[in-house]
């Protein structure tokens, strides 16, 4: 009897000693903010999104019409973190994106919500958004631009210039410019949303709003497309030196897809060394050299705020 206690005291022990070790190892992927880590954590789930999508040779995109980075035109979806974003499915055996519309606000919730497998939008990387979905590595970098009424009649050229002379600003929902233009001491009160940059357009263009700021290229080229004489391009608009400009654009993963997002990132690279990367921004209107990312920002050190 005593042998028989011994032996099943010893089981017992085993059994828990397993255990312990298994919720421990269990919790050594950690995605939680550190945006584009590598770590060595996989759930089945997990792995099994990539070779679904491999199957299946389809991926399902979340953009917000938002150009030159991802937008519809004819039907068609075009940009450059879409273009980017082929070309690394591509190298990964899946061909084709389903796109799916959203607004800019809309596009993290819609990835956790399952709407997406990835948002490809060209979306900066910050601290705050990597508490809430796994960025790749970094497509591009871009700085801010200014819309304001044809002649400027508020003589704006910076965030300062909104800030001082109590100007309004309407900016799309959800963009980081919120931040930006408050950091730079622009009240709250001076602020409006838009959903969308027709909007901001349409807030200067009737006088409900002095001007209108988002990533530069995202606005000239809206700008220019647009055929508006009301409003004109600030073309010497002084960058903010605050944190997060310049802003690193990158692919966004939820965050139990670490094994789609590390493969992802994989392919990324082998693009970015070949040159395909600097041939797709230039194809969008982007300057190789200008919006290229240096070598040394990664998405590590945007989400941690050492590089941001």
């Amino acid at each position: 009897m005593k042998k028989l206690l011994l032996a099943s005291i010893f089981f017992i022990s085993i059994m828990l000693l397993a255990a312990c070790g298994s919720d421990d190892t269990s919790g050594s992927d950690d995605s939680s903010g550190n945006g584009g880590e590598e770590s060595s954590g996989e759930t089945e789930g997990d792995s099994n999104l990539l070779t679904k999508l491999q199957e299946e040779g389809k991926v399902t995109i979340g953009f917000a019409n938002e150009a030159p980075y991802g937008y519809q035109e004819d039907g068609e979806l075009k940009g450059a973190a879409v273009d980017i974003a082929q070309a690394v499915f591509a190298e990964l055996g899946i061909d084709e994106m389903e796109a799916q519309l959203a607004d800019f606000s809309q596009l993290i919730p819609g990835l956790n919500a399952g709407k997406f497998d990835v948002i490809t939008a060209g979306m900066a990387i910050n601290p705050d958004r990597c508490k809430n979905a796994d960025f790749g590595e970094p497509e591009m970098q871009y700085g801010e631009g200014l819309v304001v009424q044809k002649g400027n009649p508020m003589d704006l050229h910076s965030y300062k210039d909104i800030a001082e002379t109590g100007a309004t600003v309407s900016i799309m929902a959800g963009a980081t410019e919120h931040e930006y233009v408050k950091q730079m001491g622009v009240s709250e009160d001076q602020i409006q949303s838009a959903s969308d940059i027709p909007g901001t357009f349409s807030a200067v263009a009737s006088g409900r709003a002095d001007a209108t700021t988002g990533t530069e290229m995202t606005v000239k080229r809206a700008l220019e497309s647009s055929g508006n004489d009301k409003l004109e391009f600030v073309d010497d608009f002084e960058q903010p030196d605050i944190e997060g400009i310049p802003s690193y654009g990158a692919a966004a993963f939820h965050k139990d897809s670490d094994t789609l997002r590390k493969a992802y990132n994989e392919a990324l690279a082998k693009l970015k060394e070949d040159g395909t990367v600097k041939k797709l921004l230039e194809k969008n209107g982007f300057s190789a050299e200008n919006n290229s990312v240096p070598s040394d920002i990664t998405t590590k050190g945007v989400c941690s705020g050492e590089q941001y």
